[in-house]
């Protein structure tokens, strides 16, 4: 296919931070009383908001004192300050959607603080992205809601079918599926789960810009 616009997740697919914030999260609910592997945790709760994430663990029986949100976002963040790197091939993707002329932008689950901080490690990587980074929590439409990548499409001029979603969770390929975006899924093997939802799995940055028509 040949897209007019292209809209990246952020976490997992422009930068590396998922396995190290799923890792503090899972420790943080080992103390509270729910032990869960590192599997059983992306399958719950990967994609998601950290409200929804608190939510989901109070069900389940973590016993998470009230303000548990707002402190595990502060460790969150202080752990990513220390580093975060990009996934690789980010920056060739980009300087190929730069090439082609094809704008972009980023619908996250994500704070927009988050954001900052993330891609804000990588100078080059956020001068093509500021301004251009919606968070579906702060705009109050966190995938699967589908307006978020609806509200990116709008941003970037773009009729959604024109579009590409670039995602590695469920939710967001079932936001993708449900605003009528062609999903591709990066994940290092087969996900049946992204499938399930219509995205077409992928596993290297670098494979990307064929699927793109580039």
């Amino acid at each position: 296919m040949m897209v007019r616009a292209v809209i990246f997740d952020c976490d997992g697919v422009l930068v590396d931070s998922e396995h190290q914030t799923m890792s503090l999260v899972l420790d943080d609910m080992r103390a509270h009383g729910l032990d869960l592997d590192h599997a059983a945790g992306e399958r719950l709760f990967m994609g998601s908001t950290i409200p929804l994430v608190f939510r989901d663990a109070r069900a389940l029986g973590a016993d998470l004192p009230d303000n548990w949100v707002q402190d595990i976002y502060a460790r969150i963040y202080a752990g990513l300050r220390q580093h975060t790197p990009l996934m690789e091939g980010v920056a060739e993707v980009l300087d190929r959607l730069d090439a082609a002329g094809i704008p972009y932008a980023v619908g996250s689950n994500g704070t927009t603080e988050k954001m900052m901080i993330t891609l804000g490690q990588h100078p080059d990587i956020w001068r093509r992205l500021e301004g251009r980074v919606f968070s579906g929590q702060e705009l109050n439409m966190p995938k699967p809601d589908p307006r978020l990548f609806r509200h990116c499409a709008r941003f970037l001029n773009a009729d959604p079918a024109d579009c590409a979603v670039i995602e590695d969770s469920v939710p967001g390929a079932k936001a993708a599926r449900a605003a009528g975006i062609p999903c591709f899924g990066l994940a290092p093997a087969a996900h049946p789960g992204l499938e399930a939802e219509g995205a077409t799995v992928f596993h290297r940055m670098a494979d990307l810009p064929a699927l793109l028509g580039l």
